[in-house]
């Protein structure tokens, strides 16, 4: 039996994206700071409006660790 080195995930520039939306704000109406994901390259986020309600959508790299941190809860 072989040893195979464990898979990394895709993290680079190309890798596919996907997105999730976030409260920009706390129930006081204090505004959550956004900082930007070391996990994936092609992170970036923008603020969108829905249903009346301000949110903060992030897009990552679908397989960043921190995005599927975020999607599972």
């Amino acid at each position: 039996m072989t040893d195979t080195p464990e898979r990394k995930p895709d993290v680079t520039r190309s890798a596919p994206v996907g997105s999730v939306d976030l409260q920009a704000f706390d129930d006081d109406g204090t505004p959550y700071e956004i900082q930007a994901c070391l996990d994936c390259y092609p992170w970036y986020a923008e603020v969108a409006l829905a249903e009346g309600e301000i949110l903060v959508r992030e897009w990552h790299a679908v397989e960043c660790p921190t995005f599927l941190r975020l999607i599972a809860d």
